[in-house]
């Protein structure tokens, strides 16, 4: 998502905040959760459901009895008093989704009630000036996020169109992108067609390295499972193939 530098200002390292005691929350009326710009470009908000959307239809999770939030492009409060930043796309586990989504404090992922900060951010790059490279990169590894990926189509910041990161000693080093034995996901360039689109999509994959697939993927592959199983009986049975 593009953005001027100067909207991030510059922060010393802080520790990821805790769940706050009883009684000391912090007040929600003065923070902004949404800023009304436009939206994305078709090709982004395509990737904000194809990141979003299998994750909750078909993949089981980090563990049994474990939870999980993918959220794309929606404000991560990660300090009292600091404005948000909205990261394309973030995955963090064990927390749940806020009960009231009309409250306040439903609104947005706001890491004194998380506890935690994400475990992995995804940035799409639309330009060069949405500083993915650079100060988020660096913002993110101060809060201690510990897989950073860029994603970028077009290549305006590196011949790589996908560049993942693993946080270590407070830093972000390149590996490869996963599955993640911590995460339980990795991410994969997939060449395909989604909503009719034919394009290289970025995708998760599972702990096997599967691309996850869509409940429209899920439903055609079951249905040509059901066919197949079909033929197999007629040849058993002596049958003609059906047409």
């Amino acid at each position: 998502m593009s953005a001027s530098p100067t909207d991030a200002p510059a922060l010393p390292p802080v520790a990821p905040a805790l769940a706050p005691p009883p009684g000391c929350e912090p007040s929600y009326d003065g923070l902004v959760t949404e800023d009304h710009k436009p939206v994305e470009r078709i090709l982004i908000e395509k990737l904000y459901r194809l990141l979003t959307h299998p994750l909750y239809a078909n993949w089981a999770g980090p563990g049994a009895g474990r939870s999980f939030l993918v959220l794309a492009n929606v404000g991560w409060f990660y300090q009292e008093k600091t404005p948000a930043v909205a990261a394309d796309c973030l995955l963090s586990l064990d927390v749940a989704c806020p009960p009231d989504l009309h409250a306040q404090q439903g609104r947005s992922y706001y890491q004194w009630r998380m506890g935690k900060p994400p475990d992995v951010i995804i940035e799409m790059v639309s330009d060069k000036l949405g500083g993915e490279d650079s100060f988020k990169r660096d913002l993110y590894a101060r809060q201690g996020v510990p897989y950073y990926a860029i994603y970028d189509p077009e290549r305006h910041l590196s011949q790589e169109t996908l560049r993942t990161f693993e946080l270590s000693g407070g830093a972000y080093r390149p590996v490869p992108p996963g599955p993640w034995p911590t995460v339980g996901l990795g991410l994969r360039l997939w060449r395909g067609a989604f909503e009719a689109h034919e394009d290289e999509w970025l995708r998760w994959c599972d702990s096997g390295g599967e691309i996850i697939p869509t409940a429209e993927e899920r439903a055609r592959n079951a249905e040509e499972r059901v066919r197949q199983l079909e033929e197999e009986c007629r040849r058993l049975r002596g049958e003609a193939p059906s047409t």
